[in-house]
């Protein structure tokens, strides 16, 4: 059988942790950030974890995480 291709998009986007998580960042930070409060652009900042609901399709085009 063939070696896996790691999407590469996927490996910009998506890490993963020692336990497994995959750790990804927050959208809408990328532009028209005036309008938005100081605190959403706070909260924003910080990384969240890929819901169980998608898990199977990161893993899926991440084959060696």
């Amino acid at each position: 059988m063939p070696k896996l291709k790691t999407k590469k998009g996927a490996s910009k986007r998506f890490k993963v942790t020692k336990n497994g998580k995959i750790k990804r960042k927050k959208a809408y930070r990328g532009h028209i950030l005036t309008k938005k409060s100081s605190k959403r652009k706070r909260n924003l900042r910080k990384p969240e974890y890929v819901s169980s609901s998608e898990k199977k399709t990161v893993n899926r085009m991440l084959p060696y995480s």
